[in-house]
């Protein structure tokens, strides 16, 4: 199926949902997810995939739930989860590589009401991917190489920012005479930009500049690829 963008009528949908978060109330109106939304969604992932794939050519790009495609129904189940149990934004995700999707370096999206977000990285560490993570930037040449795409990539002033420090304490193996040793102190590794949420509604105007942000932050893309790629799991 063509991708022409999402309906006009999706943000209103999500507005929606949120005034009207129950499942009772979405069952009602599934039909209208899936016009609005999930059927769009899987256009959308085949051809945003097509051209990520001309930028990295292991990324996945799967037009299914759970993988490229989120549940829209919350798991509330988790401590500390929202309580909501249908989700306000729409996420979507192409991840690089064989390990989870969550923990791999991946170029994502997601929309509301409110925002279109993009990002490039991975959002937070698990153990494993935390480990790998400061076994590689031990490394003093890694830490500057990684301290200079997180530079450059906010220095083309198109409003990119990245993920704030989660860490007071420096990790074994880390202290503060290193060279860039506060790069240890990061929960996740991700940048990011925000963006006018209605440009979904443009299917080629949202391709276009979803591949120019994309390509901005494919250094640190590469960057978190070559992290996953030393996840040991237990």
């Amino acid at each position: 199926m063509e991708f022409k963008g999402f309906s006009k009528k999706a943000l209103p949908f999500l507005k929606k949902i949120k005034n009207n978060n129950n499942k009772e109330w979405f069952a009602a109106h599934k039909t209208e997810y899936e016009e609005y939304i999930l059927n769009p969604s899987r256009a959308f992932v085949e051809e945003m995939g097509e051209h990520l794939q001309a930028l990295e050519p292991t990324i996945n790009a799967i037009p299914r739930i759970n993988k490229s495609l989120y549940r829209i129904y919350r798991d509330s189940r988790r401590m500390g989860a929202n309580k909501m149990p249908i989700k306000e934004r729409i996420g979507i995700i192409f991840w690089q590589g064989n390990n989870k999707r969550m923990q791999s370096s991946c170029f994502y999206m997601h929309f509301s009401y409110e925002e279109l977000m993009i990002a490039v990285g991975v959002r937070w560490f698990e153990k494993p991917m935390l480990d790998a993570f400061r076994e590689y930037i031990k490394d003093d040449k890694k830490r500057k190489e990684l301290q200079t795409i997180l530079t450059n990539i906010k220095e083309k002033n198109k409003g990119y920012t990245h993920l704030e420090k989660g860490y007071k304490r420096y990790p074994r193996g880390f202290n503060v005479d290193m060279p860039n040793a506060d790069l240890s102190l990061y929960k996740g590794m991700a940048t990011f930009k925000t963006l006018d949420p209605h440009i979904i509604e443009d299917g080629n105007k949202l391709i276009e500049k979803l591949y120019e942000i994309y390509e901005d932050m494919l250094p640190l893309q590469k960057f978190m690829y070559e992290v996953s790629l030393r996840v040991k799991e237990d």
